[in-house]
Order: C-alpha cells, then structure tokens, then sequence
C-alpha cells in the first residue's frame, strides 16, 4: 500500500508501557505514512509506570517503526514530557536525524511554531508530583476497566464508550483546567510572536485561533491529543494543519511481513526493557 506524504506529523501521550497505550493502532498509522518531520511531543514512553514485566511486542514494534524513520533520515524530534521526565538529563542528544529536546521552535512557512509538552502549565506538576503520579495510575486503572466494558458492549453489538472523558465533561473543574491550560499556552505564545503554539499533555485534540487576553494578537493552539483515548495526531500538509483521527476501518489487518525489513532484531542490541528501568531507578 502506498504511503501517504505527510509534511509534518506530531505525535503526543502514547505512553508505551502501559496497559492503556493503543501501540497497534498507532503501529497501523506510522506504516501508513511517509512524513517529512516526525515530532514526538511527550509521554512517548511512559516511564513513570513502566513495569519490564508488561512491554508486549507492539510497543517495541512502534519503538523499531520510529527508528526506521531515522535511518531513513527523517527528521525526528523527541520533547520530553512529564512521564518520559528522565530523559531531561540528556536534553540536546542527537544521533543522525534524531533529537532529544525539552521544546523546539520550528519555522514552518515563513510561521514560527513553538512546540513543547505543555506540563509546565501543570499546577500538580510544580508542587504535588506525587499526586500527579498518583493520578496516573488511578488513569491506567480507569483505561484498563474501561477496555473490559468495552469488550461486553462490542459484544453485546452496542457502542464503546469513553470513562474518562465523560468523567472531565462533567467535572466542571476539568473543562476549567483544559480552557486555562490552552489559555495560557496561547498567552504565551502571542507574547513571544508565534504564530503556532502546539501543546499535548491534556490529551484533547485541538486547533483554534485563540486571541490574547492581555495582549492584542492572536495564536495557533494546536494539541495533538493521545494515543491512550483519542487516537490522534496533527499533520501539517500543504500550509494546512488538521487533526488525523485513527479509525479501524481505514487501515489493513496489521502484517508483520514488512516488520522483519524494518531493521535487525533491536532487541538483541537495544535493551529497551532494562534500559527504561535504570531510568525509572536512577535518581532525577
């Protein structure tokens, strides 16, 4: 199958490692297409939780999916989030076309687009990480029950449903914490001259134009959602961003012919099972 040209791909919260990670789904859509830069913007690798005794073999296929692109020569930057945190300490790694980075400004078009996770907005984050830590397995447990009744009512002939957004869609403090965290993402990026602010974290896709509310001017607020709930990305083609929603019905039976051309075994010279936990064991 042809791939599709993309010229910008931004990919957040897939959080590999976890039960909750649709890495075959994602697997699907990297096959499917051919960017000209890939931005992984955060949670990529979720190693807050992760655990060397649940890493099933399609999240290192999405780990091998990335690394081809390398080799290919793609452009691919890595922004640390907060659940990839420990990679911070080697902030400015790169090896070919691979970059390790806390943020990036990338001039696209003539357009400046500031790009980076979006956990500094987070309040939890700055002074209870515990709590947000806290929050993340409780996140992971919610996920892991809601795929069992999702199980049932696929079954049963009946529509999924999603736990956690009807939880923040009736919560009026998570709707709140959303809008402020777009707010101030935008306010920030208006003050600094962008023209494009693309954040994920939140795991709610978005593109808006958003005004200033202290400044005159306006932004670009772009989030990539996740790969956890939403099943999307941001692609950039032609001087258009979109938001790109995964549905099965698109996509072939996944085919693991083309996974053996991808490179060599990378389990027999990267380790990536103990190589995420001396980062989740060495001190931040």
């Amino acid at each position: 199958m042809a791939k599709r040209e993309v010229d910008i791909v931004v990919i957040s919260d897939v959080h590999l490692g976890t039960y909750g990670c649709h890495a075959k789904e994602l697997l699907k859509y990297l096959k499917s297409i051919k960017p000209k830069i890939l931005i992984l913007n955060g949670d990529i690798i979720d190693i807050w939780q992760f655990s060397k005794s649940y890493w099933p073999e399609a999240h290192m296929k999405v780990v091998r999916r990335i690394l081809k692109f390398v080799t290919e020569g793609i452009p691919v930057y890595y922004l640390t989030g907060n659940h990839d945190e420990m990679l911070r300490k080697f902030t400015d790694f790169h090896l070919g076309s691979f970059k390790l980075l806390n943020k990036i400004i990338l001039n696209i078009d003539g357009k400046k687009a500031w790009i980076f996770h979006g956990d500094v907005f987070d309040v939890t984050m700055q002074y209870s990480k515990w709590l947000a830590k806290l929050g993340a397995v409780g996140y992971d447990t919610l996920i892991l029950i809601n795929s069992f009744s999702n199980w049932f009512l696929t079954a049963m002939g009946r529509q999924k449903m999603s736990f956690s957004q009807k939880i923040k869609a009736r919560f009026k403090e998570a709707v709140k914490f959303i809008n402020e965290f777009e707010q101030t993402a935008a306010d920030l990026a208006v003050d600094k001259h962008y023209q494009y602010v693309i954040c994920g974290h939140i795991h709610h896709a978005e593109i808006r134009q958003m005004e200033s509310t202290h400044k005159t001017g306006s932004v670009l607020y772009l989030n990539s959602g996740d790969w956890v709930e939403s099943l999307t990305s941001l692609e950039y083609n032609n001087g258009n961003w979109t938001v790109f929603k995964y549905h099965d019905d698109n996509f072939n039976s996944d085919n693991d012919e083309d996974d053996k051309t991808d490179t060599e075994d990378l389990d027999a010279k990267l380790d990536v099972k103990s190589l995420l936990e001396r980062f989740k064991q060495e001190p931040g």
